[in-house]
């Protein structure tokens, strides 16, 4: 560098190195503040909060922003958080966009702070029995849910300021006062259900149903009854004309049937208990669980997130497509966090057997051309698979595009990079999951591309959990011979499907059918027969043909692809060797 470019250069780096204890200094306050909530507030369930730890990629139900400098979601549904929130705590985290703390046994007030940090648009703390006021709105806040607590007093006057309030659920609380007149241009769930709320119901929220204000006696208004009918007044004026005599006669037989009804219900449960008790304990013993640990999800060790099946079945979710072993959907835990949830079909084993096959399943998460499994979950109806979310698509759809059409052309370097990345990450799966362990299902489908064509591969060690019969394939495609015979697969045949990934990256045809076209290629089959007719050139992609001083690489990975594809399983190498040759070419580069 030359000394009088010197001072331009400082000048550059000069805001970037003030803004870099800044960044690091917001990141270790928002460690400080969730530590401080975890040592104040008792949790059942133990949380792996510790300053040594990376808070954005292990920390129990914490979330980051993309560039990993503040905490922008906490989700902590049902993890036992016992007692009240201290202020100067959450409150802290002010780039806090999602706060999940349902289903736990909080109470107390809510601290101020929380609800007015400026960054929030989505809190959940239903089921709890938080009490109190509701403090101030945050003017940012789209999704509220405080339903099933003890809250009093009023709604927040702070409410008709919320411009991007999506729900409102406030149902099973004790507020009361009138309901304010809010902002309903954007608001697609209100429940105000069950409190003591009064006068009548605002203009701009008659479109919502009965059910939104049932449960609020002094409440009317469309939908409800009109309140001329049903005024507060006209009921205490009948209610007077009843003599004291009358009211006190009726007041002794209430409390003599409420009595009797009391006692009644506890004899009854006195005798059930002490005759169900012994079968209750033999029941857990014979199943191994409590009941309340079944039809839980079972997420696997490291995981970082925290949500639970009812997160699951109650989030919005995108089809993405059916595979082999069933059928996958994107699922929005929030404005935030995204997973893909795969619904299996045709599992063939029992639960015991499912959980023990996952847990290996589960350990082979943490490679960078893995996707990460976070969670399974086993019932009679349901069998479910939990992933992380890679926001990009797959090869077979940037190779083929639709049907042929559209397709995004792959230039030599990023098929060299995907051969080697999918390579790497089928290696790590055949050497942590055992020496019978297999992927069972290698195609471009599977192979998911990021954003910058990073590879992650997806699918992998389904094939013992699954009814071979169920699954469909028209011609060979990516199975090796020996599969088709035997219906059981082995890391020789991973690597028989790996070579047919390599000869469709190198020839752009897929070996399934297309959308729109029903003729199949058998690539191993159709590129052995070109080869011995030397006319090695025909084989590779027209698309491959407009790059110069490829040939040498390309018949290089031809070469490899082959040996992959031998029918004589023994003479194929395994995928550290194809690993090294792959390395090899890149060194040609």
């Amino acid at each position: 560098m030359k000394l009088q470019n010197l001072p331009s250069t400082i000048a550059i780096f000069l805001p970037l190195l003030a803004i870099l204890p800044h960044i690091i200094a917001n990141l270790d306050s928002d460690k400080q503040a969730l530590l401080q909530f975890a040592a104040s507030v008792p949790h059942l369930r133990k949380l792996n909060w510790n300053f040594s730890f990376p808070i954005c990629n292990s920390w129990i139900g914490i979330t980051c922003n993309k560039d990993g400098t503040r905490v922008n979601a906490i989700h902590l549904p049902g993890v036992g958080l016992i007692g009240h929130i201290p202020s100067n705590s959450i409150g802290k985290l002010d780039a806090l966009k999602v706060l999940s703390l349902r289903s736990n046994n909080l109470n107390g007030n809510l601290p101020s702070d929380i609800l007015s940090i400026p960054s929030l648009h989505s809190i959940y703390l239903q089921h709890n029995n938080f009490s109190g006021d509701i403090p101030t709105f945050s003017p940012r806040l789209g999704v509220i849910d405080l339903s099933f607590n003890s809250f009093t007093g009023e709604i927040p006057s702070t409410i008709k300021n919320l411009t991007r309030l999506s729900v409102l659920n406030l149902q099973f609380n004790a507020l009361s006062g009138a309901i304010p007149n809010l902002d309903a241009s954007k608001l697609s769930l209100l429940n105000l259900s069950y409190n003591m709320l009064n006068g009548s119901v605002p203009h701009s929220l008659e479109k919502f149903p009965f059910s939104s204000f049932v449960g609020n006696s002094n409440l009317c208004g469309t939908p409800l009854s009109s309140c001329s009918s049903s005024s507060p007044s006209h009921k205490g004026a009948n209610f007077k004309k009843l003599s004291a005599g009358t009211i006190i006669a009726i007041a002794i037989g209430a409390l003599s049937v409420i009595f009797l009804l009391v006692l009644l219900i506890s004899l009854c449960y006195l005798n059930k208990k002490v005759s169900n008790n012994t079968s209750m304990v033999e029941e857990k013993e014979a199943n191994g669980v409590q009941e309340c640990e079944k039809n839980k999800l079972m997420f696997f060790k490291g995981c970082s997130y925290n949500f639970d099946l009812e997160d699951l079945l109650s989030a919005s979710a995108d089809f993405l497509g059916k595979g082999s072993y069933g059928s996958a959907y994107r699922v929005a835990l929030d404005e935030v966090t995204m997973v893909v949830v795969k619904r299996l079909r045709e599992v063939r084993v029992v639960k015991k057997e499912f959980e023990q096959h996952m847990d290996i399943v589960g350990r082979i998460r943490r490679h960078p051309n893995i996707v990460s499994l976070l969670a399974c979950y086993y019932s009679k109806d349901d069998k479910l698979l939990v992933y992380e979310y890679k926001p990009a698509g797959n090869l077979s759809s940037a190779l083929h595009g639709n049907g042929g059409k559209g397709r995004t052309p792959l230039d030599w370097d990023t098929r060299l990079k995907v051969s080697l990345g999918a390579a790497k990450g089928i290696a790590h799966i055949h050497s942590v999951g055992g020496v019978k362990f297999t992927h069972g299902n290698i195609k471009s489908s599977n192979i998911l591309l990021t954003k910058d064509l990073y590879v992650c591969i997806s699918d992998f060690g389904l094939s013992p959990l699954m009814n071979y019969t169920s699954i469909k394939y028209k011609g060979a495609g990516y199975r090796a011979p020996e599969v088709i015979e035997t219906q059981k697969g082995t890391q020789k045949s991973d690597v028989y499907s790996f070579g047919v990934l390599l000869l469709e990256l190198l020839t752009g045809k897929s070996p399934l059918p297309l959308p729109g076209h029903d003729d199949i290629v058998d690539l191993p089959r159709w590129v052995r027969a070109i080869v011995k007719e030397e006319w090695t050139a025909e084989v590779f992609d027209v698309q491959l043909m407009k790059y110069k001083n490829i040939e040498e690489e390309m018949v290089h990975m031809l070469q490899i692809a082959l040996s992959c594809v031998t029918k004589v399983s023994d003479m194929r190498p395994s995928m550290d060797e194809v690993i090294k040759m792959i390395e090899e070419i890149k060194q040609l580069e």
